[in-house]
């Protein structure tokens, strides 16, 4: 989950110069809760295979460190030789000791203490940031990536018209990336319009009756219509 390069380079200025072409964001899928790995286990394979996924974020149902060191042993490779990352939903002390590629973390006060344990080796994202002056201190702090939309601890988000807008915001002044949280096709079009680097997707994908892998498969499809369509737009523009 790479930054993107800014503006300004070496000193020098090129706001008057041609941006380079903004690369097609990527997913982010978000498991289920896992209890009996089994199913992931099956599933996961085809799903990887099927559509550009960048890394994997594994939620983990609570039981002892030891249970859950073990699933996710069993899941992460399946998901690493497909060359995705694994991260860890909190459960930053099981990171290392299961092999896993870094973890995702809820507030900034939850970042500044898991960053010792994450850096400089492994990713740390964040979530959970309701204010711009937050998001901006992540970035400071040394977050890998900044997550927008997802539902707060009562199911409450923002609207997607206030989520487009910061994804919009952080992409447009700053070079750790960003993640939209979708919970639909029409998100997904609108954050990778708006300039989200990643989208995460989780409930959309597992809940589709048309199985995951259709549903993982028409959100690629619908990411990359929308970079077409900015792309297009962007061209006109400077044209």
């Amino acid at each position: 989950m790479e930054a993107r390069s800014r503006s300004e380079e070496g000193g020098i200025d090129l706001a008057n110069k041609a941006a380079p072409p903004r690369p097609v964001p990527r997913l982010y899928l978000a498991t289920p809760v896992v209890d009996d790995p089994s199913s992931l286990l099956a599933s996961l394979p085809g799903l990887l295979a099927g559509a550009d996924v960048a890394a994997v974020l594994l939620r983990l149902k609570p039981t002892d460190h030891r249970t859950m060191i073990t699933r996710i042993k069993v899941l992460a490779p399946i998901i690493q030789q497909r060359g995705a990352a694994v991260l860890l939903e909190d459960h930053v002390e099981l990171v290392a000791r299961a092999g896993a590629d870094g973890a995702h973390l809820t507030g900034i006060a939850a970042m500044e203490e898991a960053l010792p344990s994450l850096k400089p080796d492994r990713i740390a994202g964040v979530g959970g940031l309701t204010t711009r002056h937050d998001s901006m201190a992540a970035g400071e702090a040394g977050a890998d990536y900044v997550l927008f939309g997802e539902p707060d601890a009562k199911g409450v988000r923002p609207s997607v018209e206030a989520i487009a807008e910061r994804l919009e915001w952080w992409a447009e002044l700053f070079e750790p990336p960003c993640v939209g949280f979708a919970t639909s096709r029409e998100e997904a079009h609108e954050f990778a319009a708006a300039g989200a680097d990643f989208i995460l997707v989780g409930e959309l994908i597992w809940a589709d009756p048309r199985g995951a892998a259709a549903a993982l498969k028409d959100a690629e499809q619908t990411i990359r219509q929308a970079h077409a369509e900015m792309s297009g737009k962007v061209k006109a523009e400077q044209g």
